[in-house]
């Protein structure tokens, strides 16, 4: 025997070996799959080997084995459909055995029975296993991707028949499922020439075909720059737009969906594919009856609209406006999310901004804010922010009650509650007329319900028609809280307003413009929504200065103090007057008492009969109540303690020492509470302590949605307007330019 047969026949027994390797580890797997499986399983899992076999014998052009082929793979597929019965029929072994049947058997002459349809059968069962992502890699591993190329290729020689298309169709669906999330397979099918073969079936008859080519695009392209140049050099994009024009839903969704993905993070394809001109039949998508469409034409539009301005001015010049807000108030979220994102890139360009709102925009996209879907929120908080930007739209922001759901709202995610930040703070400094360092305007006054305007003239500039705007903005508002017509929107003006207005301006609005009555109208309301406005508004407008602190800082007393120092109290030297309080003596000086209080100016210079007296008896005060008290005469300064804070603040109110009083109400403010805020509020009405009845009223206010279940609340209310307003009416009404 010679080398060569020396070769062949050790080839042959290498070939023997691995059958049977083969033939075993088989056997060893179903045995396996067996075991494992319960006995419900048991008949099915005899069934998927049955077939499995069929396919490892059947493979000729012999009619009866290419039906049983045929067969087997139909078996194989409805048993797949079952996402649980995947794993078993993988561990089967059928894997390999579609892959073979995915080619066609070695030529056996010119009959060829059941054409396609073994071959179309095992693309079919491939694609389902290929649902598993697990198994995605296993398929491809066992050399699916070559014949699945060469089925789609089959179209460049055999006429446009049912079986080829089904053939083409289940493919590209196979293709479509092994490459879904899985970039190294993406790139594998273009590697293996998948692409061009696709592209092509984009023009194919049967509208079946086209979706099953753009579905697989869409994948391929998704997330993988290679693949979308690949697409764009086979000059894909005419068919694709031709197809945004389809009558059927599916098309245009595919179509769309393969146009979206070749756009994103590509600048230089969103160019090729608005100059092929898909821009306006992207626009007729927003008016289709299918959703998954519409959002797919919002999202590639906001897409559109980050390329650059005239992109957005475009985009709105032909009408996209509408149909988007339209889809704002869709009861499909994902929908309502794409077209808030889509409106909010069209909102970065300020010619877009009045447009949006005078189209509607601002009421549906402040109902977004409420949506529990952070994404959703986002959005629309991110639209309001740059339709804030043009001051033609802050009075239908104001006058809609934007400001309130901003202030009031519940935001998900950090990035909104910034946005929102930005956005109120954007509100103010254009409501305020701050538009540049440089410029603004210098006044208006409100005299007897008309208003009179005065800019310095040295003004007009570029710049004056943002002033004059704002100006405008400011004489709108004014007429609205001045105008006896809808109460309603004067409520959102006034409650906007003690958000946005600036200090100097919070007299006209508030008191001489009626604001302040408009804004206690809401707290008396049989509507709980309108009282926690209310509420709000009131609390936010107290502290908006300084000045409206919720107690203030003690002042000096009002009295002219003379301090003898701390080395005097309680000391017997030069004392000429002593007090007996709880049996014990306390030295005291004359001089110091009656420059401290009007009460013991009354006492020694008066005709009581304290005036002479050397030793004064001082009922109802406890020595540490009344040695605090002689402290702060003395020095002017003494740590008060909650526990006998109360108690001091009744001596303080008796000696009419105010400084000591205020001292005594700041710390008694720090232990406001919902449980003890009406007993406070008595407090502050019985010794007349002004800074605790304040600091009362401005927990009640800030502490609405924990106060307003209490029985009491109503009432309480009720009972302090008067109270409210005074206060308000005294810290408004400040001197100043208006």
């Amino acid at each position: 025997m010679d080398r060569g047969e020396r070769r062949s026949a050790s080839a042959r027994k290498s070939l023997k070996r691995k059958l049977e390797e083969d033939f075993e580890d088989s056997h060893r797997r179903i045995d396996l799959a067996l075991s494992s499986q319960p006995e419900e399983n048991q008949d099915l899992l005899r069934e998927v080997i049955a077939q499995v076999n069929i396919l490892n014998s059947a493979f000729s052009w012999i009619e009866s084995e290419r039906a049983a082929a045929k067969r087997a793979t139909q078996v194989l597929s409805e048993f797949a459909k079952n996402e649980e019965f995947v794993y078993l029929i993988v561990d089967c072994g059928a894997v390999p055995a579609l892959v073979r049947h995915l080619r066609a058997p070695p030529e056996g002459g010119c009959l060829k029975p059941l054409e396609h349809e073994v071959e179309k059968g095992s693309a079919f069962a491939l694609g389902l296993l290929a649902v598993k992502p697990e198994h995605q890699q296993l398929i491809v591993d066992a050399g699916a991707l070559p014949p699945l190329v060469d089925l789609l290729k089959r179209n460049k020689n055999t006429s446009n028949s049912r079986p080829f298309n089904g053939l083409a169709r289940r493919a590209a669906d196979a293709i479509t499922n092994l490459a879904h999330e899985n970039s190294s397979i993406k790139s594998h099918v273009r590697a293996e020439g998948g692409i061009p073969p696709l592209v092509q079936l984009l023009e194919s008859a049967d509208s079946k075909v086209q979706r099953a080519a753009a579905g697989a695009l869409r994948t391929l392209a998704f997330k993988n720059d290679e693949n979308k140049n690949q697409i764009v050099e086979c000059h894909a994009l005419p068919t694709l737009i031709l197809m945004l024009l389809s009558e059927d839903p599916a098309i245009h969704y595919e179509a769309v969906g393969v146009i979206g993905n070749l756009v994103h993070s590509s600048h230089h394809i969103k160019r090729e594919v608005l100059h092929a001109g898909a821009l306006q039949p992207v626009i007729g998508l927003l008016s289709s009856c299918c959703f998954e469409s519409q959002r797919e034409a919002a999202l590639l539009l906001g897409q559109f609209a980050a390329a650059d301005s005239d992109c957005k001015a475009h985009i709105v010049q032909r009408g996209a406006v509408p149909p988007l807000i339209k889809m704002l108030q869709s009861p499909d979220a994902q929908l309502r999310e794409m077209s808030a994102f889509a409106l909010g890139r069209l909102a970065q360009d300020t010619h877009n901004q009045a447009g949006i709102v005078q189209s509607g925009g601002i009421m549906p996209l402040l109902k977004l804010l409420d949506s529990r879907n952070g994404s959703l929120q986002h959005n629309a908080a991110f639209t309001l922010y740059c339709l804030a930007d043009n001051e033609d739209n802050v009075a239908d922001l104001i006058i809609d009650g934007g400001v309130q759901k901003l202030q009031e709202g519940d935001f998900i995610c950090q990035p909104t509650k910034e946005c929102v930040t930005k956005t109120l703070k954007r509100l103010e400094e254009k409501i305020n007329g701050r538009v540049s360092p440089a410029y603004s305007v210098h006044g208006f006054c409100l005299i007897d319900n008309d208003i009179t305007c005065k800019i310095d003239t040295s003004l007009f500039d570029l710049h004056i028609v943002s002033l004059v705007v704002i100006l405008c903005l400011y004489l709108t508002l004014f007429f609205l809280l001045h105008n006896q017509g809808e109460k309603s929107i004067q409520r959102r003006v006034a409650l906007a307003l003690a958000y946005l207005c600036p200090s100097e301006h919070q007299r006209r609005i508030f008191v001489d413009s009626n604001g302040l009555e408009l804004l206690l109208e809401l707290l008396e309301s049989s509507s709980l929504k309108q009282q926690q406005d209310g509420s709000i508004a009131l609390y936010k407008l107290a502290v908006k200065d300084t000045s409206l602190s919720s107690i203030d800082t003690a002042p000096t007393s009002p009295t002219p103090q003379v301090y003898l120092g701390e080395q005097y109290v309680n000391s017997c030297t030069l004392a000429d007057v002593s007090f007996l309080v709880e049996g014990r003596r306390f030295y005291a000086h004359r001089i110091c008492l009656l420059a401290s209080s009007d009460t013991f100016r009354a006492m020694f210079d008066g005709g009581y009969k304290e005036k002479d007296a050397i030793d004064i008896e001082i009922p109802n005060i406890r020595w540490e109540v009344f040695e605090l008290m002689m402290r702060f005469i003395y020095t002017g300064a003494v740590n008060i303690t909650l526990d006998i804070a109360q108690d001091l603040l009744r001596a303080a109110d008796q000696y009419l020492l105010e400084g000591l009083k205020r001292l005594c109400e700041c710390v008694i403010s720090q232990d406001i509470s919902v449980d003890n805020v009406t007993l406070m509020y008595e407090l502050s009405e019985a010794y007349n302590a002004t800074s605790l009845r304040h600091a009362c009223i401005l927990f009640i206010l800030e502490q609405f949605d924990q106060l307003n279940s209490k029985p009491w609340y109503l009432q309480l209310i009720r009972q302090i307007i008067p109270e409210i307003r005074s206060y308000f009416q005294k810290v408004l009404f400040k001197p100043g330019p208006v």
